[in-house]
């Protein structure tokens, strides 16, 4: 199918109107506002997988070989809550989904706090699988995100939310090491306070997720009555069913090349996380120094979501993917070169761009091509197909660390790369654009 598809994308389409200028109304500019300040508190807490991951667990069983199992746990997670979590999304809202998420997060960091003070590895999993159910849950803020603008501005938007963790990066720093600071006068070990101290950056964000109104699905129903001069795009008739469901996703060519970019950037990311964390410690580098690192490499996952979000509405979703593929496989290749801090850094930071080019291009990509009512189950879907790469990938980084060596894992970045890139360069930004088949989901 996916061939056919292909195929389709060389046929001519026929130009379709100009959309015009359509300015942003009040309630989207408030709702988009206290999205990014909840996502950048939540930020703050999400940031300590893979700052901290690889060496909570290098704490607990004194071995780098199951470095990466931090964050292939979180992996496992996602793959299993984010496509259930976007059909609660549908059916119920994208607050619910929210709220729920956040809550099972706050549960989890408290769990992992308690595992790193008495030391028990079982405990530590159990904390790892109920924060990463929650955190699959918060991935629906994206699509929060995406429902309150046209197609038009609706990387725009995307990129006004994500902005907000590059302020959950710099807290995450802040946090670990104010809690190195607690340490030194408690007796309690500095990673475990972190952990405790989570909840006071989620519970905040909850009460600013609840004072959101109307729900961003509700105004993803009614875009012209929010935009005046928006043109619906509605090409079947009412009570059409449109394909829902992860085979029928994947049989749409588009998504199928999104799903593979996600999957792609995701497994390397992943990767080079664990080894950056791994090589800055054996340096005998601290903790706010590997902090600090993470930061730098959020900056590059979240800094430049704006711009990149109105370079995506104006180039086209195609090309920003492409650019980030490029970029994450730059940035993979000059990690594993040198022991050098500040290079180690910059590759990472590199990785963490082409990410968000990547993430919020498809994101965006995926909302085009989507109902408004089905939405939350297709980026559900794409959160599920790049979990899928942070299952395996982070472990098999902790035995090449461990046994083979680390330029290896550039390669292994590379052989990722490749597919999703020949995706895209077949892909045409006219198909993506296409409107969804129509309004009303199959149940």
């Amino acid at each position: 199918m996916a061939t056919t598809e292909g195929n389709k994308l060389q046929m001519p389409l026929k130009p379709k109107p100009v959309e015009p200028v359509l300015k942003i109304p009040a309630v989207v500019r408030r709702n988009t506002l206290i999205f990014a300040a909840s996502q950048a508190l939540v930020g703050t807490g999400m940031m300590l997988i893979p700052s901290l991951g690889a060496i909570m667990v290098l704490q607990l069983l004194g071995n780098a070989a199951l470095a990466g199992l931090a964050m292939s746990t979180l992996g496992i997670t996602r793959f299993v809550v984010s496509y259930p979590t976007g059909k609660i999304s549908d059916t119920y809202g994208r607050k619910v989904t929210l709220v729920v998420g956040l809550s099972v997060s706050l549960v989890g960091s408290l769990v992992i706090g308690s595992a790193m003070i008495m030391t028990s590895f079982l405990l530590f999993i159990l904390g790892l699988l109920i924060f990463g159910l929650g955190a699959g849950a918060v991935q629906q803020l994206r699509v929060a995100a995406a429902d309150m603008y046209p197609p038009s501005r609706r990387a725009e938007g995307l990129g006004y939310v994500l902005t907000g963790s590059v302020v959950g990066a710099v807290g995450g720093t802040g946090l670990v090491s104010f809690a190195n600071f607690m340490s030194s006068r408690t007796g309690i070990d500095p990673i475990a306070l972190a952990w405790i101290f989570v909840p006071l950056v989620i519970v905040p964000g909850m009460f600013l997720i609840m004072q959101v109104k109307p729900d961003p699905k509700e105004i993803a129903a009614n875009l012209e009555k929010y935009y005046p001069g928006y043109m619906s795009r509605k090409e079947t008739a009412a009570g059409a069913a449109e394909d829902v469901g992860f085979l029928a996703f994947i049989k749409h060519y588009p998504k199928l090349a999104a799903f593979v970019a996600s999957f792609a950037v995701q497994g390397v990311m992943a990767m080079m996380m664990v080894m950056t964390a791994l090589a800055l410690n054996r340096q005998g580098y601290t903790l706010p120094a590997l902090s600090f690192s993470a930061t730098l490499h959020a900056i590059g996952m979240f800094g430049f979501s704006l711009p990149l979000g109105k370079l995506t509405d104006r180039f086209g979703r195609r090309a920003i993917i492409i650019a980030g593929l490029l970029t994450c496989a730059a940035g993979a290749l000059l990690v594993p070169t040198t022991s050098l801090y500040w290079t180690i850094t910059a590759g990472t930071f590199l990785v963490g761009l082409g990410w968000s080019c990547v993430n919020v291009a498809s994101t965006a990509l995926i909302a085009d091509t989507t109902s408004p009512l089905a939405r939350g189950r297709a980026i559900g879907a794409n959160d599920t197909f790049s979990a899928a790469s942070a299952i395996g990938l982070p472990l098999l980084a902790g035995f090449f660390v461990e046994g083979v060596g680390l330029q290896l894992l550039g390669l292994v970045a590379l052989l990722l790369i490749l597919p999703p890139l020949v995706l895209m360069i077949r892909l045409r930004e006219s198909e993506i654009r296409r409107p969804s088949q129509a309004a009303i989901p199959a149940r």
